[in-house]
């Protein structure tokens, strides 16, 4: 049964599941959908094109699907797409894409934990399990894979890829690839080690960490370009998981990998 609150607007057309809570000053559009569970707090605006999943908590101030602020949108119904268990706290805003087709949506996955102010711009894709920290920022077009954590004030560059299992430091600005299972911090940013924090938390072990690392000595301190430390990872490094995702990611880069100084 759902608690939708008379002082709410919800559009007639929007489709709303089971179990929806919707509190006083929610604005829901017409083209909505939200899925059972949901917790939708006061002054929330859900906006056209929203597909939101399961058991999502939205609080006050935060909009969903917002007009995107991209000179390349030219109107339509464009979309965000968002999966299960997420929460966006106070003032976040999330903005669908620039172009219409279900293949070019916003999205995000699922349990994933938006703190206060953070802004993700549009055509993002947001992958499981990550944490943006207060008041960062996503330009266009960035993809974060999954259990990445952004700490506080994180600016990330239009058409940044950020690698599972990274972790960037506050008050870090991207505009390089951050490859996975790293820390890059600083500015300007640097890697700054493996990530063991977070691998050991995920319960990769000690073996697997130190192939990760001796992986990312070939990348950083040598003088080759991404190919040929591809090559040399593949020859010198234990194939694996994770060691085959660090070399689809180095060998699908575009815009380079940020630097250690």
């Amino acid at each position: 049964m759902n608690n939708i609150s008379d002082k709410a607007f919800v559009h007639p057309k929007a489709q709303i599941g089971d179990n929806v809570e919707i509190m006083p000053f929610a604005y829901i559009e017409e083209d909505v959908v939200i899925g059972d569970g949901c917790t939708i707090y006061p002054f929330v605006s859900i906006m056209n094109g929203t597909r939101m999943g399961k058991n999502n908590k939205v609080h006050q101030g935060a909009v969903i699907s917002a007009i995107p602020q991209d000179f390349e949108y030219k109107g339509g119904k464009t979309l965000t797409v968002i999966g299960n268990d997420n929460i966006f706290r106070e003032n976040v805003i999330v903005a669908r894409s620039s172009y219409e087709g279900e293949q070019y949506a916003t999205r995000i996955g699922h349990r994933n934990f938006f703190m206060e102010g953070v802004h993700i711009s549009h055509d993002n894709v947001i992958g499981y399990d990550n944490v943006f920290g207060y008041g960062s920022k996503l330009a266009g077009n960035v993809v974060v894979e999954d259990d990445v954590i952004l700490s506080t004030n994180v600016v990330v560059n239009a058409n940044v890829r950020i690698g599972r299992t990274s972790m960037l430091g506050a008050d870090t600005f991207i505009s390089k690839d951050v490859p996975p299972y790293i820390i890059a911090a600083n500015d300007p940013v640097e890697f700054q080690g493996v990530n063991q924090f977070s691998m050991s938390k995920l319960g990769k072990d000690e073996k697997t960490i130190g192939h990760i690392a001796n992986a990312y000595r070939l990348v950083f301190n040598g003088q080759n370009d991404i190919l040929d430390v591809c090559r040399q990872i593949k020859m010198q490094i234990p194939e694996g998981k994770e060691i085959n995702n660090i070399i689809s990611f180095l060998s699908s880069s575009k815009l380079g990998l940020i630097t250690k100084i």
